[in-house]
């Protein structure tokens, strides 16, 4: 396993578009007031991008997804169609709130994953000493 192994660039990539949504969530719940504020979230799709890459697909339709790496960045939505508040605000707080508290559990996870990939290439480095 070297530094630039395919499951280090995974994790990384992963830890980006967590880190990203906890600042989109975040965002949503100090916006839960402001009138006509319309809750985001990050596409999840890009993040399967590196494993999809081995893959090979025909895009019959460009609202298929992509099965390349050209276009690998997380991409905020926006939720446009739904309003929970009678100022046209759409942040559900209890929803922003349970999304934050699983994707901070989702995050430390892959800390966890990278800490114990990283650990091993020490090992290796000191030669399993």
């Amino acid at each position: 396993m070297s530094l630039s192994s395919t499951a280090l660039r995974s994790l990384e990539h992963a830890l980006q578009y967590a880190s990203l949504r906890q600042k989109v969530i975040s965002n949503n719940i100090a916006n839960a007031d402001t009138p006509d504020y319309k809750a985001q979230d990050v596409s999840f799709k890009n993040v399967l991008e590196d494993s999809v890459n081995a893959l090979s697909a025909n895009r019959t339709d460009p609202r298929h997804f992509r099965f390349s790496a050209e276009d690998s960045n997380p991409e905020i939505v926006t939720e446009s169609g739904t309003t929970y508040n009678s100022n046209g605000n759409s942040v559900d707080i209890d929803t922003e709130m349970a999304n934050l508290a699983s994707n901070q559990i989702y995050y430390e996870a892959l800390i966890e994953l990278e800490k114990g990939k990283l650990s091993s290439l020490l090992n290796v480095v000191r030669g399993g000493q």
